[in-house]
């Protein structure tokens, strides 16, 4: 466990920090040793653990490989987990892996003290693990755990990527933009005094910098609630799925989120066939791993049809869920009793056309951003020049 002291050195200057220790009295000969005499011994807080920074997906996933190669060297469980207890950095993750071992020892099983844990971990994680501990198997079941996972991170840091570079770029020809409005524009304002003799997009440029300039505040206040009210909608995944439900209706971005959807599906599936899960129970879970909703419901209904007494591939074709060449992959796996090879095939190849797809994709939406910057520069540049070459007639 995780202990913050306050000592004084040799030279009596006072130092605090953190150690990891079993005790009180371990953690005291821990500062003894450094030549620290240790005035304050104490425990973090749950509050103050609360108020730490996010526990990133890449701790959790490094947190877990470790259990499993400790595992897999031949470490019994309770050792495993009180070992990556004193190695663990982030509070959240230290507090989870001593209510784990707790759980170990008062003898409940590993799924049981995992899921008490609540770790931001996906369910299907959980049966996993139940089936890593039926099978005697439970640190190939934690590292196939692991794998999914971290291929889940890795396609979601793919696609925040590559959206970057546009949303940097059409972030910046909005500030310009609003620049121009504010700055620019309003010293031709004088002109609005003869508004009936100018050309309307003069009028219509003109007018909206000078009320841009007269609310600076109210626009930059709107500009903020839109800001908090963008992110507070990012955060709920049902308007999230529905913001992705309709970008699959886009003529390439779309084909690229529904392929990486059915790669995340076929990789679960897989993982979750290899580990020994009943079909119907995998078919379930790899749904449930679907952020798209439409794409999750056809999932479902297949997983119905095969409940019903449907194969797989059938099922999948029924409702044209995959592409031909998936289901002749999904027919093949069925035959030879190899479902789970063929189905992390299926996912490796989707994923390469996912990757040719976002290509694609980053080819036309820098361009069109470049465009829709363009466009708007130019409508101002514009309505300015209207304006000056109007001043002339304004004059005479």
């Amino acid at each position: 466990m995780r202990m913050q002291y306050l000592a004084i050195d040799r030279h009596g200057k006072r130092c605090r920090g953190e150690l990891n220790a079993n005790s009180r009295e371990e953690a005291a000969r821990q500062l003894e040793a450094q030549g620290l005499t240790p005035l304050s011994l104490a425990q973090p807080s749950r509050s103050m653990m609360r108020r730490g920074r996010r526990l990133r997906a890449e701790e959790l996933n490094l947190a877990l490989y470790e259990l499993a190669t400790l595992l897999g060297a031949g470490v019994s469980l309770a050792e495993a987990v009180e070992a990556q207890q004193r190695a663990a950095q982030h509070p959240r993750l230290a507090d989870a892996l001593q209510g784990m071992n707790d759980g170990l020892r008062q003898g409940r099983s590993f799924p049981q003290v995992l899921e008490a844990a609540r770790l931001p971990l996906p369910r299907y994680a959980y049966q996993l693990v139940t089936a890593g501990e039926m099978t005697g198997n439970l640190a190939a079941s934690l590292r196939d755990c692991v794998a999914q996972m971290e291929y889940e991170r890795r396609t979601r840091d793919e696609i925040r990527n590559a959206l970057i570079y546009p949303a940097i770029l059409v972030m910046s020809g909005i500030g310009a933009v609003a620049m121009m409005f504010v700055f620019v524009v309003p010293k031709f304002a004088n002109l609005l005094e003869h508004a009936d003799r100018l050309p309307w997009l003069a009028w219509a440029v003109l007018s909206s910098g000078v009320w841009c300039r007269n609310n600076a505040m109210l626009l930059a206040l709107m500009v903020a609630m839109a800001a908090v009210l963008a992110v507070s909608l990012a955060g709920n995944s049902r308007v999230r799925g529905r913001g992705l439900g309709a970008l699959l209706r886009l003529p390439v971005l779309g084909e690229w989120l529904l392929q990486a959807e059915v790669a995340q599906w076929s990789k679960v599936l897989g993982t979750l066939l290899g580990n020994r899960v009943a079909l119907v129970d995998a078919l379930r879970l790899a749904a449930e791993s679907l952020r798209v909703p439409t794409q999750r419901e056809v999932m479902e209904r297949v997983t119905q049809d095969v409940r019903g007494g449907l194969s797989l591939s059938l099922a999948l074709e029924n409702r044209h869920a995959i592409t031909a060449t998936g289901g002749n992959l999904i027919r093949v796996g069925e035959t030879s009793g190899r479902l789970s090879e063929m189905l992390d095939s299926l996912a490796g190849l989707y994923e390469e056309q996912g990757r040719s797809r976002m290509r694609r994709v980053l080819a036309l939406m820098e361009p069109l951003s470049i465009l829709l910057i363009g466009t708007a520069f130019g409508v101002i540049i514009t309505g300015v020049v209207l304006a000056i070459t109007s001043a002339n007639d304004i004059v005479l």
